[in-house]
């Protein structure tokens, strides 16, 4: 089922009696096997309203990825949160949907430094489970009463509703970038130098180590990444070359698309800790032979290991309870994710606000049931 429209979405919602699959383009399917027919927001599609002196865009959901990036460019902007493209390392095809990125809140490297995808989404319309349309939100940043629904249904991953629009703050596309990069450094010694840079006080908005190299991303006019660059190199990143332009550009657009994962055989997991603990959790997964790639100063943490048995979830997720954070199954065969929690179980309290949630948006229980967990 693919809906054109608000009022047709709605009126499958409410008429079907069994389970739905949610869909927007399907590049990430992630999340426990969902069984129900498939609904599709594909046929939801169009920007409905730019302002690029506002910094502000409406789209529908079903509006592909790269039509809105490619409108955005033309007007020297973009989405600053920088979503990924998982397609080869999902080795799903079909086209990204702005509604499937808000849905899951696929947020890239540029996160700790402007955000996450909720942070730049302004409002959202959608159908609840009972096929009642609801808004929230508008075309600039405001406080909200009683439910904040931006909030809610940026990741909530089609289980409480079907986006048919978003409403999105944008920035201007920078007039360059450069990556400081040493190559060689251990996982430890990666995020000592990850936290200096992101420490000083010069606007790093990458900081990240793929495949042996520990990068740092500077951004903006010339001279300003010139000067910053030379102050680090000179400081805190003594021994770090630079590279610029495009080749510092391809080196954030491979490790935002996990690029060293794809078309390599495993399970892949999306860890997120405190970044000081991260090269510990490493070494402590040992048996699991991991490799590890850091970003977000070594906050969040991409491990491919073998996709046996529960792809090492048991093993993961015990260490994890030691020191805090949270580990999701991104990828892994069907029966590891119908049979391993996919999202990391929630504790009992935050348990009951997500059963309340979902209870009140959808009370039949037939959106994306089971996805999520329980």
């Amino acid at each position: 089922m693919t809906p054109t429209t608000e009022a047709e979405l709605a009126e499958v919602i409410a008429a079907a009696n069994a389970p739905l699959r949610i869909r927007g383009g399907g590049t990430r399917d992630i999340g426990a096997p969902v069984d129900g027919a498939d609904l599709s927001t594909r046929g939801l599609t169009g920007v409905t309203l730019y302002e690029p002196g506002a910094l502000t865009l409406v789209a529908r959901a079903g509006t592909p990825l790269t039509e809105i990036e490619e409108l955005l460019a033309g007007e020297g902007q973009r989405l600053a949160f920088e979503p990924g493209d998982l397609r080869a390392l999902l080795g799903t095809k079909g086209r990204s949907t702005i509604g499937g990125v808000i849905a899951t809140n696929a947020s890239g490297p540029r996160r700790i430094q402007v955000g996450a995808a909720r942070d730049f989404c302004l409002g959202v319309r959608f159908v609840d489970g009972q096929g009642q349309v609801l808004k929230n939100g508008g075309r600039v940043m405001k406080n909200v009463t009683g439910y904040d629904l931006v909030k809610l249904m940026t990741g909530s991953w089609g289980t409480l509703g079907v986006m048919t629009e978003v409403s999105l703050k944008v920035l201007a596309i920078p007039e360059t970038e450069a990556t400081l990069i040493c190559d060689g450094q251990s996982g430890a010694t990666a995020v000592v130098s990850m936290a200096a840079a992101l420490g000083s006080p010069f606007d790093v908005t990458g900081a990240a180590q793929m495949n042996g190299q520990t990068m740092i991303r500077l951004e903006g006019l010339e001279q300003s990444v010139a000067y910053r660059a030379k102050a680090l190199q000179d400081g805190v990143l003594q021994g770090f070359d630079i590279i610029d332009g495009d080749a510092s550009a391809a080196l954030w657009s491979d490790l935002r698309d996990l690029k060293p994962f794809a078309g390599k055989d495993g399970a892949v997991w999306r860890v997120s800790v405190k970044p000081s603990d991260g090269p510990a959790l490493v070494r402590e997964l040992a048996a699991l032979s991991p490799d590890a790639i850091y970003d977000w100063g070594g906050g969040l943490i991409w491990l491919r290991v073998a996709d046996e048995g529960d792809a090492g979830a048991h093993m993961i997720r015990n260490d994890l309870s030691h020191i805090g954070g949270h580990a999701t199954l991104v990828r892994a065969s069907a029966e590891a994710r119908a049979s391993v929690p996919v999202f990391h179980p929630e504790p009992a309290s935050i348990a009951a606000l997500t059963r309340g949630l979902r209870a009140k948006f959808d009370p039949r229980g037939i959106l994306n049931p089971g996805l999520m967990g329980a």
